[in-house]
């Protein structure tokens, strides 16, 4: 710890080592008054009309060593269960691959509506030399239960379906991203001229690197001061200086440069408030591109949502449903873990069953489940920890609905799983 006698010259070089970088606060603070022309006050709609669907991704994972399983869900706000499967670090992906396109799930369908034969056409993280390929496999589920979505259901209302997270990803090969923008915006505008129904996609996103950059130079220019939940488009200048890696991350479908990168991007980025007061909390979100001149509507039904947002205020209300249909209980845990068990059982067959048996005791931290102790264990077989990711189906009537997939490890040894959004 420093002394207090080292304290008044640590003060001093904080004080002066801000003040040399005081002109990039001042800097940001004059890029955001820029946006103050801008800001368009929400004007709230009912949702009568809309039955509002989100999505979000996760899985569950279940240890028996040397055996690890992957549970991949996905959940809508209601509870139901749109996709599951059962993979492991160890699967063949082109096995895979080819089970989805044979069993027309609806990963094989956007494959093949894609022109993918493989998985790792659809992107080129899905390869075993990628440790974490079971993550974009998740990721990749997920679009597909939106494309599906989307593409192939009839809708008896206008429709906002939100995504928890942005319309940009990195995970798509090439340009896949964009062509399956473009499979839903035909399947949109077909939905608009043959059942008069308006069909929206929204992202929206808890935490991103660019509000972060410029959360506290927009307080200070007072920008959403203006006592109503408002929104403001993000010009790309500003995106860019965030993310100046990756400038495809910013680059909307149709501003391919010649010889340029194809777009990783099929949204229109905005932040957004829902909430009248300053303090209020700014979320960024994200519009499908070719619907930004819908900005009103879309951010007007979705802070109807919000006004209802709980337990985290002003945000989507849906949203936090999901989440917590997302939830996987006590008893799941313990089922998932059992089914894993004794598939190990029947593996080593009845004249050894025992020895697995002996294992699990042996291995089981008796004082935390005596004592309660969740934090505490000690190595088992079958090792867990739990960790929600934050983040469908349509609704025809006037429930609010989203679409979440789940996250979640957990040990035997632990006498309850946790959860965070």
């Amino acid at each position: 710890m420093f002394t207090s006698e080292q304290l008044p010259e640590l003060r001093r070089k904080i004080r002066a080592q801000a003040a040399l970088e005081a002109r990039v606060l001042d800097e940001l603070v004059k890029q955001a008054v820029g946006l103050a022309p801008h800001v368009r006050p929400i004007r709230p709609r009912t949702a009568t009309a809309v039955a509002l669907t989100a999505a979000d991704g996760g899985n569950n994972s279940v240890a028996f060593n040397p055996f690890e399983l992957q549970v991949i869900r996905v959940v809508d706000s209601q509870g139901k269960e749109l996709f599951l499967d059962v993979v492991s670090p160890a699967t063949d992906i082109d096995e895979l691959g080819r089970r989805h396109r044979d069993d027309g799930t609806v990963l094989g369908k956007l494959m093949d509506d894609l022109g993918a034969q493989r998985l790792s056409d659809l992107s080129s993280m899905m390869t075993v030399r990628n440790r974490g390929w079971v993550k974009t496999y998740r990721d990749l589920c997920e679009w597909a239960t939106l494309h599906d979505l989307i593409t192939s259901h009839e809708f008896a209302a206008d429709t906002l379906i939100v995504r928890d997270g942005l319309l940009r990803t990195t995970i798509f090969a090439g340009d896949t991203l964009a062509r399956l923008g473009e499979l839903m915006k035909q399947a949109i505008d077909r939905q608009a001229k043959d059942n008069r129904r308006r069909i929206w996609l929204a992202g929206l996103a808890k935490k991103t690197k660019v509000l972060d950059h410029y959360r506290l130079a927009m307080s200070l220019a007072g920008i959403f001061d203006q006592g109503t939940p408002c929104f403001v488009p993000v010009p790309h200048e500003l995106q860019e200086r965030v993310y100046r890696a990756d400038a495809d991350y910013v680059r909307e479908p149709g501003d391919d440069e010649p010889g340029g990168r194809t777009t990783e991007n099929i949204g229109a980025m905005y932040f957004v408030r829902f909430g009248p007061h300053a303090g209020d909390p700014v979320w960024t979100a994200d519009l499908l591109a070719w619907q930004r001149q819908d900005a009103q509507a879309v951010f007007g039904h979705l802070q109807a949502d919000a006004a209802a947002g709980f337990p985290v205020p002003f945000y989507p209300f849906s949203l936090q449903q999901a989440d917590a249909h997302s939830r996987v209980a006590e008893l799941d845990l313990d089922i998932i873990e059992d089914g894993l068990v004794d598939a190990v059982r029947e593996h080593v067959g009845d004249g050894k069953r025992h020895i697995v048996d002996a294992l699990l005791l042996a291995t089981q931290n008796v004082a935390a489940r005596r004592y309660g102790l969740c934090g505490s264990s000690t190595p088992t077989p079958s090792s867990a920890s739990s960790a929600a990711s934050p983040p469908a189906a349509w609704s025809f009537t006037l429930t609010w609905c989203s679409l979440i997939a789940t996250s979640s490890r957990r040990s035997p040894c632990t006498a309850s799983s946790s959860w965070s959004s």
